[in-house]
């Protein structure tokens, strides 16, 4: 065990003088910001509930309990056993069963997770006490999800590489706290507009990065560093003056590109620190970066990472739920919040020092009605200063009620259908697709009056990305997460077909309703059967997210006739926009004006400054005025590259 510091001598000793003496212990890590222990008598610790919550009080870190690898039982003979005590209908294969030496651990995957767990822990605690092996019980989705099969193998595959990783940040992060003397933060990105989100916060010992995106506009091939567009494109860290090697940690808020499409780049040039995320979050992040690989190469591109490094920074994400407090550095601790935006997103709440500031960071959230999440939380331990989004922070971005949206789109489906044409609805794979996908399903599944003899297809990332939430029901709203535990879930409802074969297949045919991922026309399945169908006046898209400024999508919105676009054969072909354009507002997973307001107005404790962002400019500064006005408090609205001294 180190001497060096007093910090991590009084961990240790208050440890030792808690841990019961018949518990056998071995030795003590530090596993990222958590600490391990390991033990001959494992059983001695689980004897008494109140052990492992007295050590973690007393040393203020999530404790881990592992056994000595001399206690474990042999494999083979686990495996056995684990396969006794669980109930058979949990759904538990051999296969779903892997021990992990290098943390004394078991991955058990199931179906039904409740019942490998049992009653107030009881099944885990016996198959410790009977195996010594710690159970990490997974939830095998309901959905086949090659993505979460591919990071869940990696994670095990890497587990030397996680053991060493995880231990050179616990030291790094249990270093003898030095009291900072300033706090500012640095906006390197998705200030007064939207994409690339980045803000530096600095302390006079820590630099941590919450979330570091690319831009949309430029589209797929303008993400190509060689392609000029990099200077709009990308986060502005070569301004910062600091190097990756200075970066301690990197915070993502969710699983969209604008907030991680340039994270894998850190890890190409040299970064090897930890990222923090929520658990579905890495698995969402790794569904889209992989995507954003394939269609950049597919578009004739160079995308800015491949795979190896996508995979590096797999490796280096530490997952985090909500609620959880975790330090980052020996003197930041984060918590994440429900956002309410997508699956695992996540408001960031950063205590510095012993009480020198607590920052709010919102990502993207949503504080209003969705099939899909609750609304972000407003509670907090304190806010002295608040960096929140303003997509829809102007004075007119008002929303219909969520009833009158519904049905808007549906008469819009109707009467598309009915005229002999096909819709279109370019989403983002990830959160809008499914909350689309449960609007459809409750009208198609409970309405007389929209019943559709239509077929309704999902294309692109869609399916993959409704695999992963049926891998995480808990982050879920009440309703829909009781359907998925009962194996009722709406994403596999079967009024939805997945596009197979060729995309002509299904244009050649009679009316259909197209899901189709790419929600700003910027790439992917949605642009393609843009180019298909947008000369045909029967056939309608529908809008129902966040278009940026230059995207194709806004164009269109604002009423383009024609665009050139990529024809097969790589040429441009001159494309005619005669489909019917519609834009139905009230879907969002972005708060609209009212709702950001109100969000303000209901925190608890209430901010004192607020800085709003991702959001373009005038609507930034519209929001932080009103803001101000209304609370009385300091509201700005930063540029990129503003810095901001808080002490």
């Amino acid at each position: 065990m180190s001497e060096e510091g007093k910090p991590e001598k009084g961990i240790f000793e208050k440890i030792h003088e808690l841990i019961p003496g018949d518990a056998g212990l071995t030795s003590i890590e530090y596993e990222g910001p958590d600490v391990a222990i390991y033990v001959k008598n494992i059983a001695c610790v689980y004897d008494d509930e109140s052990t492992i919550k007295n050590i973690s009080a007393a040393i203020k870190k999530r404790l881990i309990v592992r056994s000595d690898a001399s206690a474990l039982m042999d494999t083979d003979s686990a495996l056995k056993k684990i396969l006794e005590i669980i109930p058979q209908d949990a759904g538990v294969t051999e296969e779903g069963i892997r021990f992990e030496k290098q943390f004394s651990q078991v991955y058990i995957e199931a179906m039904k997770p409740g019942l490998v767990i049992g009653k107030g822990g009881s099944t885990l605690v016996r198959i410790i006490k009977e195996t010594k092996w710690v159970p990490k019980v997974l939830r095998t989705p309901t959905m086949n999800s090659d993505v979460i099969n591919g990071v869940r193998q990696l994670m095990f595959r890497e587990s030397d590489f996680r053991k060493k990783f995880l231990i050179g940040i616990g030291k790094k992060i249990n270093q003898p706290a030095i009291k900072s003397e300033w706090l500012k933060a640095t906006a390197l990105g998705g200030f007064k507009e939207v994409g690339r989100s980045c803000l530096l916060l600095e302390t006079t010992h820590s630099k941590i990065l919450i979330d570091c995106g690319i831009s949309p506009e430029p589209g797929i091939k303008g993400l190509d560093a060689a392609s000029g567009g990099e200077n709009k494109a990308f986060p502005y860290l070569d301004s910062a003056n600091i190097t990756i090697n200075d970066i301690d940690a990197v915070i993502l808020t969710h699983a969209h590109m604008d907030h991680l499409g340039f994270i894998p780049y850190l890890f190409k040039f040299g970064y090897n620190g930890p990222v923090y995320c929520t658990p579905p979050s890495r698995d969402l992040a790794a569904l889209l970066l992989y995507d954003y690989t394939k269609l950049v190469q597919r578009s004739g591109g160079t995308p800015l990472y491949g795979e190896k490094d996508i995979k590096t920074m797999l490796m280096h994400m530490i997952t985090r739920d909500y609620g959880e407090v975790t330090n980052v550095t020996d003197e930041i601790k984060l918590t994440y919040h429900n956002a309410g935006h997508i699956l695992g997103s996540g408001t960031v709440h950063l205590h510095v020092g012993e009480g020198l500031y607590n920052i709010v960071d919102t990502g993207d959230m949503k504080y209003g009605f969705t099939r899909l999440f609750d609304p972000a939380d407003t509670n907090y331990p304190r806010i002295d200063a608040l960096f929140m989004e303003s997509t829809y922070g102007g004075p007119r971005d008002i929303t219909q009620e969520r009833q009158e949206t519904e049905n808007e789109l549906m008469e819009t489906i109707k009467r598309t259908v009915e005229g002999g044409g096909k819709v279109l609805m370019p989403l983002f794979a990830v959160g809008r697709s499914q909350e689309l996908m449960l609007v459809l399903e409750s009208y198609l599944a409970n309405s007389n009056q929209y019943k559709l003899e239509t077929p309704i297809y999902l294309d692109g990332m869609i399916l993959g990305a409704s695999a992963i939430h049926t891998a995480y029901p808990e982050y879920l709203k009440a309703g829909l997460r009781n359907r998925i535990l009962n194996n009722n879930s709406p994403f596999e409802s079967e009024i939805f077909e997945i596009a197979k074969g060729e995309r002509n297949d299904i244009l050649d045919k009679g009316p259909a309703v197209i899901l189709a991922s790419g929600g700003m026309l910027n790439g992917g399945a949605s642009l393609e059967y843009f180019r298909a169908m947008a000369e045909d006046p029967k056939n309608a898209i529908i809008f129902v997210g966040f278009n940026s400024a230059s995207s194709l999508g806004r164009r269109v919105q604002n009423g383009l006739s024609e665009t050139a676009l990529s024809g097969e054969d790589g040429k441009l072909e001159s494309v005619k926009i005669n489909m019917q354009v519609r834009t139905i507002e009230g879907f969002s997973g972005h708060s609209d004006r009212r709702q950001l307001m109100s969000f303000v107005e209901h925190l608890k404790p209430s901010a004192k400054k607020v800085y709003t962002m991702h959001g373009e400019e005038p609507k930034c500064e519209d929001l932080a005025r009103s803001i101000a006005g209304r609370f009385r408090i300091e509201g700005r609205a930063p540029m990129n590259l503003d810095s901001i001294r808080f002490k």
